[in-house]
């Protein structure tokens, strides 16, 4: 049956309370991905959080720490890049030995670049993300110079030749997420992944390896709109290739070089033909739903618009499932 492989799941933090994971639960969620804190990523904090999620029914698909895998070091090939790469590697393998078969990478040095956070046309009065290329051109370099795209393809190549192999040894595959907002160069930084030929690129650089795939963010595709790739194309392409991991389910308001993050229904994106896209050709990874614009009461320590979406999203799920499952018959 189509769709039915398909993984809801949500958000989790290495200190969420009981009461944080009852509420994901009493939601219908059986999966999870966890962001471990700094503090948490040795194997016994890890098999410790296991266990809590265990009392709960949730399952871990996919883990990451964000200090890890957004790493100026790693990505600009830094002093201490060595190092980073091996407590990079020293914590997949713990994630293996747990049994979490997916990771993270994610080539932003200066993390998700964004002009505000605030009330926009879209976000109904909430709290959305903001993002105006032109104030973000007028900030200066980061890290002292201009990166190119080479320096960045070279620096990926390093990692990747030495992280693979102990991926292959831990069995666990790295989900690369794009650049967001997928442009080419910002803050004196060129973006790796700002296309979906960029990923092809990345996956030839890999050697095709199938430990490395895409964390499928439709929200950076609709972004990037023509510029980033044929998104129903690309998830078809992406998908028959076993090459998506993870997928982020996102809508805004436009493509660049303004937009806002949007509840799912408010965007441009027709989310339920991204949906029915996903189902068609049969994706069987996680999937949830991704920078939520904020409104609302908190619910077991949880905004309520991040609760309307997820079951916003579910829904459309079982609908292209119930669909496409028709149309087959």
């Amino acid at each position: 049956m189509l769709g039915n492989k398909i993984k809801v799941q949500s958000k989790v933090v290495s200190d969420y309370t009981d009461e944080q994971l009852l509420f994901i639960k009493q939601m219908g969620i059986k999966y999870v991905y966890v962001i471990f804190k700094d503090e948490h990523t040795d194997y016994d904090s890890v098999m410790r959080f296991l266990e809590r999620l265990k009392k709960y029914d949730l399952t871990v698909t996919d883990a990451g720490n964000v200090h890890l895998y957004k790493n100026d070091k790693i990505h600009l090939g830094l002093p201490g890049r060595d190092e980073a790469i091996e407590e990079y590697n020293r914590f997949n393998r713990i994630l293996g030995k747990a049994q979490i078969p997916v990771v993270y990478m994610t080539w932003e040095p200066n993390h998700v670049l964004t002009t505000r956070f605030g009330v926009g046309e879209q976000t109904r009065g909430g709290i959305g993300r903001i993002v105006d290329l032109e104030e973000l051109k007028t900030r200066p370099y980061t890290h002292g110079r201009l990166y190119t795209k080479e320096e960045m393809w070279d620096n990926f190549k390093y990692f990747l030749d030495r992280v693979l192999p102990v991926c292959e040894e831990a069995n666990v595959k790295i989900a690369l997420h794009p650049n967001d907002p997928p442009v080419d160069c910002l803050l004196g930084i060129s973006n790796l992944i700002t296309s979906a030929e960029d990923y092809k690129h990345a996956f030839e650089l890999s050697g095709n390896s199938p430990y490395l795939g895409l964390k499928m963010c439709l929200g950076c595709w609709l972004e990037g709109g023509a510029q980033f790739g044929n998104i129903m194309e690309d998830i078809r392409y992406f998908v028959e290739n076993k090459k998506v991991f993870l997928v982020h389910f996102r809508n805004v308001s436009s493509t660049m070089p303004y937009f806002e993050e949007t509840l799912l229904e408010d965007g441009y994106g027709d989310m339920y033909e991204l949906m029915k896209q996903l189902v068609r050709y049969d994706y069987d990874g996680a999937i949830h739903v991704d920078h939520v614009p904020v409104w609302g009461e908190t619910v077991g320590g949880e905004n309520s618009s991040w609760a309307y979406s997820t079951g916003y999203m579910k829904a459309l799920l079982n609908c292209a499932s119930a669909e496409l499952n028709h149309i087959r018959r």
